[in-house]
């Protein structure tokens, strides 16, 4: 993997005087690493407000506040695990076309050497490169899927590609098995009533908002351990406006009634024993949260990903 070369002459650079992911190295290849955290600055496919370009650098800045050790789980994963930061993927800000086989190209080369990537958004159209990558190398995955919206639809504005598309395309390009993917979080107003039967009739399993205010979701999650095993490759996505905006104001597409931090971190936490072989975190906007709150509890997001990767210990 070339270093600071950009892939195409319309595509950006990997490194622009970045921090990294938590002060790790920076690196230009993933050979002997086990995780990577990896940078996505595309937001050409958002419908409303734009932004999520600056949420990887946003995320890697607030991520400096973050230590080793996860107090309340006991996981040390840089004791198993070799993990750096490999930048950002060289797309294309002019054209999702362009830039949809620079991701899948960055990752296939990634999971090339067994390391696992964990992404920062960028906006959730990414979410389908990636996949397609991950699905090349561990087939058709489990999904645990959280975001306020369901992210399926046909088409927007005509376009087949967007952020509000890719699980609608990873179905039909078979990248996901559909009788364990879960979508957590869902509200909102729709374009139609039946907006979240798609999903249903694909097999999904849609676990609205507002069914579990005010409840733990261990058992959700004991329920997702259960059907998933130990073995089927699961990818975690997690787009932050799943959490509510008095949360996480700083995203696109903000919704009312929405998850709660401490049940955004009982579904991760959930997710330990079963086999994550991925994840991202999407749709950080830092220029509608100028406290930086949002893209801090992205990068604590993120960490907590890193820490349910297999091999990771606990106390």
């Amino acid at each position: 993997m070339n270093t600071n070369q950009p892939l195409s002459g319309n595509a950006m650079p990997r490194f622009a005087g970045l921090a990294t992911m938590m002060r790790l190295p920076a690196a230009t290849s993933a050979q002997g690493l086990d995780a990577a955290f990896i940078g996505v600055p595309l937001d050409i496919g958002t419908s409303n407000r734009a932004g999520a370009r600056f949420g990887p650098r946003q995320i890697r800045a607030e991520s400096a506040l973050l230590r080793p050790y996860n107090m309340a789980t006991g996981a040390a994963p840089f004791d198993a695990l070799q993990v750096a930061d490999l930048g950002d993927v060289p797309i294309n800000t002019y054209s999702i076309a362009k830039s949809l086989p620079l991701i899948s190209a960055f990752y296939d080369e990634v999971l090339a050497h067994r390391c696992k990537p964990l992404t920062l958004g960028g906006d959730h159209t990414i979410a389908l490169p990636i996949l397609r990558s991950i699905a090349r190398k561990h087939g058709p995955v489990a999904l645990v899927h959280v975001d306020a919206h369901a992210d399926i639809n046909d088409e927007m504005f005509g376009e087949p590609v967007a952020h509000g598309t890719p699980f609608r395309r990873a179905v039909e390009e078979g990248l996901l098995a559909c009788d364990k993917v879960w979508q957590i979080g869902l509200r909102g107003t729709g374009y139609a009533a039946d907006d979240f039967d798609w999903p249903r009739s694909q097999g999904f399993t849609v676990v609205p908002a507002h069914e579990v205010w005010y409840q733990s979701l261990a058992p959700l999650m004991a329920s997702v351990r259960e059907r998933v095993g130990a073995k089927h490759p699961v990818y975690i996505t997690f787009d932050i406006d799943g959490i509510d905006p008095s949360y996480a104001g700083g995203t696109g597409t903000p919704e009312i009634g929405g998850l709660t931090v401490p049940q955004a971190l009982e579904i991760i936490r959930g997710c330990r024993g079963l086999n994550v072989v991925g994840g991202d975190l999407v749709e950080v906007a830092p220029p509608y949260d100028p406290s930086g709150n949002t893209a801090l509890l992205g990068a604590n997001l993120l960490y907590e990903m890193l820490c349910v990767l297999p091999g990771v210990p606990q106390r």
